[in-house]
């Protein structure tokens, strides 16, 4: 029999987890680690392991061929681009104190799609080989140029077989024409909204009346457009949180049910302002927020999940769910998603965007007139996975877990680091340790929230393998 490698991690009472390169995992014991270490397997061991998808007995039977399977749909292949985010408009109403974009005033000049820029978009569009499309439209603030986003919708009505668009907005001061805008069945909307009043008021708005007034229009939005078609993120600044229980209750009050909670990001404005910020401080707040949502769920009628940590949650179960750009493996810039600046620079990612607009660094990888700079993206692509990364290769969570190289470069000006000493992985790896930690649980109420998030009946203890 023939054992595919394993990689382990000490997750405490005395138990280690083990994992293979497909992301097959099962807790086990020193006693197995030292049988392992040294080809002394047991018989129990052997057949274990072979149950398990961990071992085959012969190259191209079918333990061999199904790892090879699972280990393939973990790996990310785009498709053709077919998700594309707009910035129209760089100028906005508000001034928040967190700012990623580093956005202009609402009654600034220059800043806007000009027509050529604007044909040149539709072109670019219009030589897609997809026959589906997702535009997201940014900013700034977008409903300033209502007139160019139904310009650009009503194209990709015409051009595409289906079409979805979602308006990122701070639905601030949105006019009838605009709620009509938003209201199509194609159409969706992305908000900020912080928690509570107090927080939204004190990083977004600086006017309690202002903050009134987003919370009028978020209302009206869940009840005339339904909750299916309204998001709402919160952006936490890790030295002032709100209290869990605080952004769990204003969520659900609004008949939220997903909260995607993300810290003050290091770009743009915000940069300046807020700096990197303290890794473990955030993973800290970050656990209290999933105990906060597992007491919620014990006893409510509809669970809550907060987003990214039910995305890696099902990474771990489900090869290929891969519907997150920031984490996939390999994770190809260019290919299925653009982002087109509102000068028709082209960008890989929204943060690359940022990074150019500051002087950090021209991450811009051609333009809507010239079209891709492939030499670029072939230097920035040449480091986008993480299967033969020395720091990596090591790690029990690899085959969960993505790259991102805008990241780094971001925070640190460079990619050589040792993963370890990254953000990405301090943060990754706090996260994926907690996962397993539920995973592993008996608590009823967390099992229940697990349950919901991966979409479930109920959570079988056989998800959690033991090997002893």
């Amino acid at each position: 029999m023939n054992v595919w490698p394993l990689r382990f991690t000490d997750v405490g009472r005395d138990a280690l987890l083990f994992c293979d390169e497909a992301g097959g995992f099962f807790r086990s014991d020193d006693a197995f680690l030292e049988r392992y270490a040294n080809d002394i397997l047991t018989e129990a061991d052997r057949d274990f392991l072979l149950a398990g998808g961990h071992s085959f007995e012969e190259e191209g039977d079918r333990h061999h061929v199904g790892f090879a399977a699972r280990w393939a749909k973990r790996q990310f292949v785009p498709g053709p681009l077919e998700y594309i985010i707009l910035v129209p408009t760089l100028r906005c109403d508000l001034a928040c104190r967190y700012c990623q974009v580093s956005r202009v005033n609402a009654n600034a000049r220059g800043f806007d799609w000009n027509e050529a820029t604007l044909n040149a978009v539709l072109a670019l569009i219009d030589s897609l080989t997809s026959e589906r499309i997702k535009i997201e439209f940014q900013g700034g603030e977008p409903l300033l140029r209502l007139d160019l986003l139904s310009r650009v919708r009503d194209f990709c009505r015409r051009r595409f077989r289906s079409a979805e668009f979602v308006v990122c907005t701070n639905l601030q001061k949105v006019s009838e024409e605009a709620w009509a805008f938003l209201a199509a069945a194609d159409t969706f909307v992305s908000t900020s909204f912080d928690g509570d009043a107090l927080t939204h008021t004190r990083q977004r708005t600086l006017d309690p009346a202002q903050t009134a007034t987003f919370l009028s229009n978020l209302e009206r939005a869940m009840t005339t457009l339904g909750t299916g078609k309204v998001s709402a993120l919160p952006t936490i600044d890790p030295d002032n949180p709100p209290a869990p229980d605080a952004i769990i209750a204003g969520f659900a009050r609004l008949g939220l049910r997903s909260i995607y909670l993300r810290p003050v990001n290091y770009h743009g404005f915000a940069r300046k302002r807020f700096g990197q910020g303290d890794q473990q401080l955030w993973n800290a707040y970050y656990d209290r927020f999933i105990d906060a949502l597992i007491a919620y769920n014990a006893h409510a009628a509809e669970p809550m999940e907060e987003f990214y940590f039910t995305h890696c949650l099902r990474r771990i179960f489900r090869a290929g769910h891969h519907g997150h750009v920031d984490m996939r493996n390999p994770n190809i810039l260019g290919a299925d998603y653009l982002v087109i600046d509102h000068d028709g620079t082209l960008y890989p990612t929204d943060e690359a965007r940022m990074m150019t607009r500051i002087g950090q660094m021209d991450l811009s990888i051609g333009s809507v007139f010239g079209g891709l700079d492939q030499e670029k993206l072939q230097i920035l692509n040449a480091n986008s996975d993480n299967n033969f990364h020395e720091d990596c290769g090591q790690c029990v969570f690899q085959p969960f877990c993505g790259v991102d190289v805008i990241d780094d470069l971001s925070r640190y000006g460079r990619i050589d680091l040792s993963r370890h000493e990254t953000a990405f992985c301090r943060r990754h790896t706090a996260l994926f340790t907690r996962i397993f930690e539920l995973i592993y649980t008996d608590d009823a109420a967390t099992r229940r929230s697990l349950a919901a998030w991966l979409g479930v009946p109920a959570f079988d203890p056989a998800l959690a393998p033991v090997h002893k």
